[in-house]
């Protein structure tokens, strides 16, 4: 990693990466075109941190422009204008691209080639991110350690100190907005009622 390695230097040789179809570290390759998807500015303060993009980002090439992408704005109180706006929310999910279906139609796993690849090299270009949401076990495990992100439920639950840790950035454990969560989302009606008012008052700060 060079450490004066510019943010768009990173970002172009992240968007001409294609190790996971050429040179998959974890065959099989990728089995179709690579297209990573990345929303970054050296100014943002805030960082949310996913899992990969799905079919319809995929197609778009812009992040969170499905289904899931509208109940994450209505947790973070933010409309489109503010959430595409580079220069004050990176959008740095675990896998860069589309990682394909499963038998079962549910999307792959990020590929695992993506986070050492280009995680470290990304976040050394983002200086002033404050707040880095980790949507998803994924997210959780590379903020947080594989320990404390054993346990999705445990995790998000135990926010208050996880937020309150005297670290740079701070992290704030979220699930996945999709509405494969629906059920999680019922069963802890806490989420809605106590981190989501948090959560939209440390954006709204980060935001002024």
């Amino acid at each position: 990693m060079n450490p004066d390695e510019t943010l768009d230097e990173v970002l172009a040789a992240l968007r001409a990466c294609r190790i996971c179809r050429d040179a998959p570290l974890y065959p099989p390759p990728l089995p179709h075109q690579p297209r990573p998807v990345i929303q970054a500015s050296a100014t943002a303060r805030i960082c949310i941190a996913g899992q990969a993009p799905g079919t319809r980002v995929h197609a778009s090439g812009r992040p969170f422009t499905d289904p899931s992408g509208v109940r994450l704005r209505n947790w973070l109180g933010m409309d489109e204008t503010v959430f595409y706006d580079a220069a004050k929310v990176a959008v740095v999910p675990m896998g860069f691209c589309f990682p394909g279906l499963d038998a079962k139609g549910g999307d792959k796993p990020p590929r695992r080639e993506c986070a050492p690849a280009w995680r470290a090299r990304v976040f050394a270009a983002l200086p002033r991110i404050e707040l880095v949401l980790a949507i998803g076990r994924y997210a959780q495990d590379w903020h947080l350690g594989s320990k404390e992100a054993a346990n999705l439920s445990a995790t998000v639950a135990n926010w208050r100190d996880i937020l309150a840790r005297p670290v740079f950035p701070r992290v704030l454990p979220l699930p996945h907005p999709s509405w494969r969560n629906n059920a999680w989302l019922k069963r802890n009606p806490w989420f809605e009622q106590e981190l989501v008012p948090a959560l939209r008052e440390e954006v709204a700060r980060l935001l002024r």
